[in-house]
């Protein structure tokens, strides 16, 4: 039949595929992984300042439980130890985020609302306390922290070194580890800079497994940022809120 003429060559690719895949045991850890993910925490941990824009596709539940796919954009700006900045636009909630060493606030231009909570004096121990404080989870927080490495590893179960591939032109390292709660994989260029290039994770502590896939691009390890780029300034006829009706859809 023709749908069977149609469906026997990707079956075959797909099995070819799943048979030069490399053998991957529970529990087991590369060194070779872990080289690549230390080379690439370094790079990050060793810059004072840095920018980059991501592409997102993000899988949330909706109120009768489906997982919807949800496209978003996000221009990132941190300078350590105290100060970090975000835009996300697309599908997802928009929303400005600003840290300024003791305050975060949160603007949702297109209600023109905002919020505003005191916060720890590092970024480190703001992230954590933002998630716990106002909900808000930022996808890449590990590689923001001050010892990236550290946060990537902590509770580590397995971690394996899938291969050499390109993403979007660049030579990358693709590398997959497994952790309490979150199956991911990154892609980090093979040069000297191991910067990371894509983020890939699988929350298996949540219903339904949801995922979420980042492309990154434009890094500047050298920005040239001003503690002002960090001060939230409430526009004009903009209303406080509670900060949870900040991020919410």
């Amino acid at each position: 039949m023709k749908t069977e003429v149609l469906f026997r060559r990707p079956l075959a690719i797909l099995l070819t595929t799943f048979a030069l895949a490399p053998a991957i045991h529970a529990g087991s850890i590369s060194d070779q992984a872990l080289g690549s993910l230390k080379r690439m925490s370094a790079t990050l941990a060793s810059a004072k300042a840095f920018t980059y824009q991501t592409e997102t596709i993000m899988e949330v539940p909706a109120k009768n439980g489906q997982l919807l796919t949800l496209f978003s954009n996000s221009d990132v700006a941190l300078k350590r130890p105290d100060k970090l900045r975000a835009r996300f636009t697309g599908e997802a909630p928009h929303f400005d985020f600003f840290y300024d060493g003791s305050t975060v606030a949160a603007f949702a231009p297109g209600k023109n609302v905002f919020s505003t909570t005191s916060a720890p004096s590092t970024i480190d121990a703001m992230l954590p306390a933002l998630e716990s404080k106002t909900g808000i989870r930022i996808a890449t927080r590990g590689l923001l922290t001050s010892d990236p490495y550290r946060a990537l590893t902590a509770g580590l179960k397995s971690a394996l070194f899938v291969g050499k591939v390109n993403v979007r032109g660049i030579p990358c390292d693709h590398l997959a580890f497994r952790g309490d709660g979150v199956n991911w994989e990154i892609w980090v260029e093979s040069n000297t800079r191991a910067l990371p290039r894509r983020l890939a994770a699988t929350f298996t502590d949540r219903p339904n497994f949801p995922r979420v896939l980042i492309e990154f691009s434009e890094w500047n390890l050298h920005p040239g940022l001003r503690p002002s780029d960090f001060t939230f300034r409430p526009p004009a006829g903009s209303q406080e809120v509670p900060f949870l009706s900040v991020a919410r859809p």
